[in-house]
């Protein structure tokens, strides 16, 4: 790192104040992106392997010239009429199945899902909310209380935890898949009960699709769908929090087609607008009416023009470029080239994949799969140095998250596990 870089990192320290967090032991100072490229102030590329915001690839040239253009027409809040953003609405409710027939939209996942769990409370009159015990929903004052990753944020008198479903360390050990899926059930429920216990009342179950924040967990078989008719027997709502499994990340256009559920309410974020901020709570319009019916709800930057033209080219790529197609093709690819270069390496303890996102879990060598965060994170700045982005994630930090643009190529593909390869035999062998 160079003298102008570490006074840049001064100054940013006292303009954001010390704390703001930089990604790797030697921060990047990124000033250009294109496609699933970054390029840091000396001109160095980087193949992006970590941000989902620009699903379509930095600076797509279709997001860039509709946003221009519209931009250099006009915009402003919702209480004009405006067609694209109502259009933008419309085609993202067609995506979803007849449950999925409105959409409130917002700037950001944390205030998308303050809305949803709002939505559910009103719909069921009740207040109390489950989550994962491992989980991330946003940075709100009633949001924070959901996201758990990486505290010991405690139990509160509305929000209620249950362990996360997973086949990797699971909460039976030796079950069999059955009885692992009966036992993350009984805690599901356990948690809802202590709810009608206290009088509190149960109002919704949130959880990312895929268990992101969690660390991409193998859910045992059945659970999602299961779950999901637990949850409405007892009266409440689900709530699929798709900011980092939607938009065809998967493979599909929503994580929950890859997990098995039908959700009430959908939350979507970052990649709806490949940088402009635009997120959405898709619901009924029984659910969504009812909302608007007890709240004022208004957001300025919301429902205008600008996220209406970010967002219809967004789903113009998706679409266009056939990326869902990509998604599986080019995640199949990195799955099996990972599992292919894994061997014997003690100290990969698994490899998951959901499209293309994948997680490489990194452990200490042994039966009992402890996690091994600093070596994770040592593993991460090498592939950073040898060009290539990714972090340590997870539960336990110790996972290489890995979520590139989805205009990824079989050539950004084998390059990446070309220097996997090398940045493993640095890193994972003694």
């Amino acid at each position: 790192m160079g003298r102008s870089d570490e006074l840049l990192i001064q100054r940013r320290d006292k303009a954001f104040g010390r704390g703001a967090a930089l990604f790797y032991d030697t921060p990047l100072h990124l000033v250009r992106g294109e496609g699933v490229h970054l390029f840091d102030a000396e001109g160095r590329r980087y193949v992006d392997l970590y941000n989902n915001v620009p699903c379509v690839g930095h600076s797509h040239p279709h997001v860039v010239e509709a946003i221009a253009r519209q931009v250099g027409t006009y915009n402003c809040h919702s209480r004009y009429l405006h067609e694209a953003a109502i259009e933008l609405a419309e085609r993202i409710a067609g995506l979803h199945g007849n449950q999925i027939e409105s959409v409130l939209f917002s700037c950001t996942g944390t205030e998308a899902n303050e809305a949803a769990i709002r939505m559910a409370r009103f719909a069921t009159g009740r207040t109390g909310i489950v989550c994962t015990d491992k989980t991330y929903h946003g940075n709100s004052e009633l949001v924070s209380k959901l996201s758990l990753v990486g505290t010991v944020q405690p139990e509160s008198e509305g929000v209620h935890a249950f362990p996360f479903p997973q086949t990797y360390r699971p909460l039976v050990p030796g079950a069999d898949e059955d009885a692992l899926c009966d036992a993350y059930l009984a805690a599901l429920e356990d948690s809802i009960r202590r709810f009608e216990k206290t009088g509190v009342g149960f109002a919704a179950l949130i959880m990312c699709s895929i268990f992101a924040n969690e660390g991409l967990p193998d859910i045992p078989r059945g659970f999602m769908a299961r779950a999901t008719e637990l949850v409405h027997r007892a009266g409440g709502l689900v709530i699929a929090d798709e900011v980092q499994a939607g938009y065809a990340r998967t493979g599909r256009w929503w994580g929950y087609e890859t997990s098995g559920f039908v959700p009430d309410i959908v939350v979507t974020g970052k990649p709806m607008g490949n940088g402009v901020p635009l997120a959405a709570t898709a619901t009924s319009a029984a659910i969504l009416e009812g909302f608007r019916a007890r709240i004022r709800y208004f957001n300025t930057f919301a429902s205008s023009p600008l996220q209406a033209a970010a967002g219809l080219a967004v789903i113009d790529v998706i679409e266009n470029e056939d990326l869902l197609t990509n998604a599986r093709t080019m995640g199949a690819r990195l799955f099996g080239g990972l599992t292919a270069l894994r061997q014997d390496n003690e100290r990969i303890g698994d490899i998951r994949a959901r499209g293309l996102f994948l997680g490489v879990e990194i452990v200490h060598p042994g039966a009992d799969r402890l996690p091994d965060p600093p070596r994770a994170s040592h593993l991460a700045n090498k592939l950073k140095d040898l060009g290539f982005l990714t972090t340590a994630a997870g539960a336990l930090h110790n996972m290489i998250k890995i979520r590139p643009p989805m205009v990824f190529t079989a050539a950004d593909a084998d390059a990446f596990l070309a220097a996997w390869a090398e940045a493993t035999a640095a890193v994972l062998h003694d």
